[in-house]
Formats: C-alpha cells, sequence, structure tokens
C-alpha cells in the first residue's frame, strides 16, 4: 500500500500526544463490518458505512472502499457519466490509476497518493474510468470514495473542482515514529491540509507500524471515525480488535487511539487506517441514488432539472478514455 511514502519518518514533524488530563481519550461506540457489493459498471467496492446510525456518521454520507483487487488484463471497470448535486466527493487513490473528467473541466489521472475533491454544489457530471493502458495490462486498484455533506446553505454553490497531488499532502509522525499520517485535508496539532472543506472537517491516512500505537488530538466539536483498510490492530483506550474493512465509531472527547497488532499477517505486516472527523451539520438529510439534499421534494426537483440538461452536459471533446 504505497499512497505516499518517505525514507526516514523520524524526519518528520511530529503530532504530539495529547495531555491525558486536558484532552479525555473518546471511547469507542462500537464496530462495524463493511459489506462487499459492486459500483458502477461493475469495480468491486465495500460499503463502509453501512448499517452506522446517520447520526454517527454527519456531516459523511457515503463512503466506497474501492478494491483492493489486483485486476487481469481487460477487467478494470469504472462508472458511465452520472450526475450530483448538494455534496462533496473525495476520491483518494491508494493503488493504481483513476482518470476523473467533468462538465466545468475538472480532472486528470489520479495515482498513489493523489486526491480529486469535487464539489458538486448545484449540479455537476462526471464520469471515473481505469485510462486505457490500465485495462489493457490489468494491475492492483484501491482507492476511496467519500461522500461530504454540504450544509443547505451551500447546496446549490457553483460547483468547483481540487486536484490535490501526493506530492501537497502533508506529511507527519508520531512522537516515537511508530506511525505515518498523511493529512488530507483539516488541522492536525497545528498543521494543516492542503483540501479546501466546505464543511469543517480532518482526514488522515495512517500507517502504523507493527507494535505502534497512535495518539492523536481530535476537536471536540467533530466526531470521530476510524475505518481499517488493511492490517489488524485496536481502538480506544480499551484496545479493542478490528481488521480489515471494519469502521470504528468514536464518542466524544479531545483524542483517538489506534494501534498495530504486534504480532500481524505477513501479507499486512502495518495496519493502515483512514481517520476522519467533521463538525456534525445537524440538517434533514434526504439522500437518493447520486443526489443529497434535506427534502425529498429537492431532490425529485434535481432529477427533473437533470432531465432537463440543467446539471451540465458531456463536454464536446469527451471521446472515451
Amino acid at each position: 500500500m504505497p499512497a505516499v511514502t518517505v525514507d526516514d519518518v523520524l524526519a518528520l514533524p511530529r503530532v504530539a500526544r495529547p495531555d491525558p488530563a486536558t484532552a479525555g481519550g473518546r471511547p469507542v461506540l462500537g464496530v462495524a463490518t463493511a459489506p462487499g457489493g459492486l459500483e458502477g459498471e461493475g469495480f468491486p467496492v465495500r460499503r463502509a458505512f453501512a448499517g452506522v446510525d446517520s447520526a454517527l456518521l454527519d456531516p459523511f454520507i457515503h463512503m466506497d472502499q474501492m478494491g483492493e483487487v489486483e485486476y487481469a488484463p481487460g477487467e478494470a471497470k469504472g462508472t458511465a457519466w452520472h450526475p450530483h448535486r448538494g455534496f462533496e466527493t473525495v476520491t483518494y487513490m491508494i493503488d493504481g490509476t483513476f482518470r476523473h473528467m467533468d462538465s466545468i473541466g475538472g480532472g486528470g489521472l489520479i495515482t498513489n497518493g493523489d486526491t480529486q475533491w469535487m464539489t458538486a454544489g448545484a449540479g455537476i457530471l462526471h464520469i471515473e474510468a481505469p485510462p486505457a493502458e490500465l485495462v489493457a495490462t490489468g494491475g492492483l486498484f484501491h482507492g476511496i470514495q467519500l461522500w461530504v455533506n454540504l450544509p443547505r446553505a451551500d447546496k446549490m454553490i457553483d460547483p468547483a473542482y481540487q486536484d490535490i497531488g501526493a506530492g501537497n499532502v502533508s506529511l507527519l509522525t508520531t512522537p516515537d515514529g511508530g506511525a505515518l499520517l498523511r493529512l488530507v485535508a483539516g488541522d492536525l496539532d497545528g498543521h494543516s491540509g492542503p483540501g479546501s472543506t466546505h464543511s469543517p472537517m480532518a482526514m488522515v491516512h495512517a500507517t502504523v507500524a507493527s507494535g505502534a500505537s497512535v495518539t492523536l488530538p481530535w476537536d471536540p466539536s467533530f466526531n470521530a471515525l476510524v475505518y481499517v483498510l488493511s492490517g489488524d490492530g485496536t481502538v480506544g483506550e480499551d484496545r479493542h480488535p478490528v481488521t480489515s474493512g471494519q469502521l470504528a465509531v468514536f464518542g466524544p472527547g479531545g483524542s483517538l487511539t489506534f494501534g498495530a497488532s504486534a504480532t500481524p499477517s505477513e501479507r499486512t505486516p502495518e495496519l493502515d487506517v483512514l481517520v476522519l472527523g467533521g463538525r456534525p451539520i445537524g440538517e434533514p438529510v434526504f439522500a437518493y441514488g447520486p443526489f443529497v439534499m434535506n427534502t425529498k421534494d429537492e431532490v425529485a426537483q434535481a432529477f427533473e432539472d437533470f432531465h432537463a440538461g440543467k446539471l451540465g452536459r458531456v463536454p464536446d471533446h469527451y471521446s472515451g478514455f
């Protein structure tokens, strides 16, 4: 799982371990196992938030772990052109390559450690697919797509696009150097990630060495989620066991703790997790298909607008990937 790596993690800035007297540890409210499914034209995903109370996820709506899968030649698949309104999509590519294009001219190739942050706002069309060379040769494919809700006041803003290259991600470590922390968005102990967000949030991809433990300061106004991308480990101060494809939901507090197993499997000697947190919006949510709005009537209007061509159009120059 390369994403972004460094030769010497000890040369990175440290995230200080919070003082337990002033930043109480967050308890683990529960752990859910993500079921598998198919997305787009048939690529395998794990539905990371399935079965979890939406009130505990706010402002996050949906998250898929795409792969990890080793495609044979001719097997790689993507999505067709489709619309969105009312939220942001965050596509983080860990292994392999994906190509994005949208109706406002955003897009490009994303590969190991790159992120594409698309604000659908009032409406946008986009497509995501493996490039022709990956389809021809096959190869490893692994990434995350996260949906972040927009508050009512921002749901009809102009769509926008951010291309966050792997080289722009803030790289940090823990006091003992036991983990590589890739800060994609938000703030962590005075360090900032490059992603610009409408809903206040933080997103960290952490790789934890065998037997190491991580305690991060965490904004008390944010919720806190840890999703295991690969490996075995524990979450919370009571060391609740977790493994690949599981989501841990934390309760209130000023810090959160997770760690890697001291006896990992040979295939995944480290623990890789995605750490998410955001300030709950606290508004009604009606999500259906590709739209996330506040009411059923607003979603119905989004479908009407899409069919009327008001959410954008496929660019004239598009001729496939």
